[in-house]
């Protein structure tokens, strides 16, 4: 018997039959003797409709009354869930996050978790009882709604399992697990059987979407294991992995001492519509990066990649940087209309780059990836403008033209491939 807590996304229970299908994955994990708790998402396109809403009832509104009626979503998810187990005999009640309760900060709109009281839940899961829990939401010390923001709902059902003390964490999701890369790019791409934290937070935030960032990070702080499963995967089939053996279908994430052979590279991401700017130039002397970059963070926008030269004389500098396509043109004004807080001959930049990163707990471990990296790309006549790295991983910025090609590249060069692809 396991003590396990599954999260269902917004396309998982986008309807009454998708929902009535992820109750039969529960009702079957409860069949197998396990105590299970439920968070759920809104269903797919409602939280959207809801905050058009807001916005048009007022462009200017409280961000507290905004928490109230986004929130609603997930409520009457976790209703029809209820229900549905019900109906299926499988005991439940649905939980409001203020009702178990999770607490939050009053950051509205972008709440962190602060602390879940699990006595209720705890009671509940032990006597056979399912709670379903609205992710994405809890309540503020002032006893008002609050939501988590982007990745909500992954967060609240880590922070949940956390709580609880789960075996793991099951995310029914539209994939059936995280793969060594994107398979619409490279139809040979493997479904990994397990990857480590570390892994997996570098593949979020280099592009692949399986999992937010933020859950991720949670999951890694708290030990959580997660599982990356198919929420249409038939719920009555025998539960096989990837490799082939007896159990959970999907990829586990986990600490690293769980994985027995660490792969040099484990994946391949990519991540388009990257803008590059270069300011030339620069006045170089103590605190201009930060003037640079502070500038930048008073606009709200994010940095990726920085490449700093410093010239012969030591009196000026060149700084490269990457920010969103769409951050372009607010980060070029922003850098020109610097207040004197910085000094520089002359900016120039481009839209339309692609980041290519290579991921592996190996790389540790093993000399020369960076150096294999550049020669599998020079091969194929692709032109490296930038190069970032880190203990796993390393990332170059390509024109976008490229970047399928590099990904491809990359992939067999690694030995990625299914075989009986």
């Amino acid at each position: 018997m396991a003590r396990i807590v599954v999260k269902f996304g917004g396309t998982s229970v986008a309807n009454v039959e998708r929902i009535r299908q992820a109750a039969r994955h529960i009702k079957r994990e409860v069949e197998a003797g396990n105590e299970v708790a439920v968070v759920v998402s809104a269903m797919s396109g409602k939280t959207n409709e809801l905050i058009g809403w807001v916005n048009e009832a007022s462009a200017l509104h409280d961000a507290r009354e905004y928490d109230a009626v986004v929130a609603s979503g997930e409520q009457v998810t976790a209703g029809l869930m209820a229900i549905a187990l019900s109906q299926m005999g499988v005991q439940a009640r649905s939980y409001a996050g203020w009702q178990v309760p999770i607490r939050t900060d009053d950051s509205h709109g972008a709440a962190r978790i602060a602390e879940i009281d699990p006595t209720e839940l705890d009671s509940r899961m032990k006597t056979g009882w399912v709670p379903v829990i609205t992710g994405f939401q809890g309540i503020s010390p002032h006893n008002r709604i609050t939501t988590l923001g982007r990745g909500g709902s992954d967060t609240s059902a880590v922070a949940v399992a956390a709580a609880v003390g789960a075996d793991r964490c099951d995310i029914y999701t539209d994939v059936d697990g995280v793969y060594t890369t994107d398979p619409r790019i490279v139809p040979r791409a493997q479904r990994m059987t397990k990857i480590s934290f570390e892994e997996m937070l570098e593949m979020a935030s280099l592009g692949a979407k399986v999992l937010m960032i933020r859950a991720v990070e949670m999951a890694m702080a708290h030990k959580v294991r997660l599982t990356v499963r198919s929420s249409f995967d038939d719920p009555d089939a025998p539960q096989i992995a990837p490799d082939g053996t007896p159990g959970v279908p999907g990829t586990l994430v986990c600490d690293e001492d769980e994985i027995m052979e660490k792969q040099i590279v484990s994946g391949v991401t990519l991540a388009k519509a990257e803008a590059k700017i270069t300011l030339r130039g620069v006045k170089d002397k103590p605190g201009v990066a930060a003037a640079i970059f502070g500038r930048l963070a008073d606009e709200g926008i994010v940095v990726d990649m920085i490449v700093q030269n410093v010239a012969d004389d030591g009196a000026t500098t060149d700084i490269t940087f990457t920010v969103p396509d769409s951050e372009y043109d607010r980060a070029v004004k922003a850098l020109e209309d610097n207040g004197g807080r910085f000094e520089y001959a002359r900016l120039s930049g481009s839209k339309g780059g692609a980041k290519v990163s290579v991921v592996g707990v190996g790389m540790r471990s093993h000399a020369g990836v960076a150096s294999s990296m550049f020669k599998a790309l020079a091969d194929k006549g692709i032109n490296i403008q930038l190069i970032t790295t880190s203990e796993i991983k390393t990332s170059v910025l390509i024109e976008e033209e490229y970047a399928e090609l590099a990904v491809r590249s990359l992939h067999t060069y690694y030995g990625l491939d299914r075989r009986d692809a």
